[in-house]
């Protein structure tokens, strides 16, 4: 057996994949600044916590939408100009947002909140088709034996813009007000669409024999519900995230229950990110190597007592606590997804899995905003948040039970 340690480094010595992943920086900053920002501004002019909810199904109805066609597209187009065209929408996006600020763009919200939910749905069917195009155009830019390794980083990186996109957003909107933070999201969007620029087109992989679109979509979704493996990863982590986030509810809490205003909520937002940041730069260096199933189950387990346990606190620091390990344990779960993905599905059908996988997950944070809405509409805010711990544990019990293969996977390879 060897004794030589894999190098934690060797995905960043790839300049293709240094933009790729410099380029999800910016845009996730982007994208969590946006959020943070969308967020207030539409409790301060509702002061409705099913209104919070409602953005996030103002962007999932869209991206479920498209998902599949989606995936098609990326195995049979380019996938970096499927990228570019979602991109630039996203820009417009941006800039439609900051004109809403500005004393000639103020009009338009003269009748509530609506226009800015358009631009959330018009974000969403961007990221429908981004993210697909994204999943599948990163293993083309790296040797298949760094794939865990770059998955890693991907994480790590991403989940770094995570931290610093609420954080960015909750300063600058406290500090220098709404049109500010727009304006940083915007020029963060610029910024992607550079690096993404920068990237050499990829050739797209042999096709696979299916005739018509109908056929190569169903081939995909029969791949993944054909496989256990797979479909039980992609389902723990819907049916955590549907229940298990409170994500949607944090102005609710920063502002009636912790008491720390716009600046507070930019460090509840990030705290996650905070969490997940220090697992996956421990995993670039420790990499899981066996008992992967048992660590998946784990790690879903552990999100969901987290959760519980910040429904039922009063204080801002154990909160913050309470969040952080919420983003240990789900960054755990995201590694290890995204490698059985990655590793299993052949080069040919990474879009279609890649979409199935989008709508199973990407869709799920927003359908679980609406659902947290709904639910703290009906039962309050801490029922909500501690209801959706509980059944995330439910769900880990059931997919333990069901599951045999990814309980006793080991590794794959």
């Amino acid at each position: 057996m060897s004794s030589i340690k894999p190098n934690p480094y060797a995905a960043l010595y790839v300049r293709d994949f240094r933009l790729f992943v410099l380029s999800r920086l910016f845009i996730t900053l982007a994208i969590q600044i946006q959020g943070v920002v969308v967020g207030w501004q539409i409790y301060e002019i509702t002061r409705d916590p099913l209104s919070l909810g409602l953005i996030g199904l103002a962007e999932a109805i869209p991206a479920i939408t498209v998902s599949l066609y989606a995936g098609h597209l990326a195995d049979i187009v380019a996938r970096k100009k499927i990228i570019l065209a979602c991109v630039v929408t996203l820009a417009v996006c941006s800039f439609s947002l900051f004109y809403f600020t500005t004393d000639l763009g103020e009009f338009i919200l003269n009748n509530g909140a609506f226009p800015i939910y358009v631009v959330i749905f018009v974000s969403g069917l961007a990221r429908g088709f981004l993210s697909p195009a994204n999943f599948s155009f990163m293993p083309q830019l790296i040797d298949r034996s760094l794939y865990q390794n770059a998955i890693t980083w991907n994480s790590t990186i991403w989940e770094s813009a995570a931290v610093g996109g609420p954080m960015v957003g909750g300063l600058v909107y406290g500090f220098f007000g709404i049109t500010a933070a727009y304006a940083v999201d915007a020029i963060l969007v610029i910024a992607a669409l550079i690096c993404y620029s920068l990237i050499p087109n990829k050739p797209l992989p042999p096709v696979t024999q299916e005739q018509g679109m109908v056929e190569k979509i169903t081939a995909g979704l029969k791949f993944v519900f054909k496989n256990q493996i797979i479909l039980s990863a992609i389902s723990l982590d819907l049916f955590a995230v549907l229940f298990g986030g409170a994500v949607a509810l944090l102005p609710i809490f920063a502002d009636e229950i912790l008491h720390v205003g716009k600046i507070g909520l930019g460090f509840l937002r990030s705290a996650p990110a905070i969490g997940a940041v220090a697992m996956a730069v421990y995993m670039t260096h420790h990499p899981i190597r066996k008992y992967m199933g048992k660590i998946l189950l784990w790690s879903v387990a552990g999100f969901g007592f987290s959760m519980i346990g910040f429904g039922l606190s009063t204080n801002f620091w154990l909160s913050m606590f309470l969040l952080i390990a919420s983003g240990m344990f789900d960054c755990v779960s995201v590694i290890v997804r995204s490698t059985l993905i990655h590793t299993l599905t052949p080069e040919n059908m990474k879009g279609r899995v890649a979409a199935v996988n989008s709508m199973f997950i990407g869709s799920s944070n927003e359908i679980g905003m609406l659902e947290s809405g709904l639910v703290a509409k009906l039962m309050g805010v801490v029922q909500s948040v501690i209801f959706g711990g509980c059944m995330t544990l439910a769900v880990v019990s059931a997919t333990a039970w069901k599951a045999a293969k990814l309980r006793r996977l080991d590794n794959v390879h």
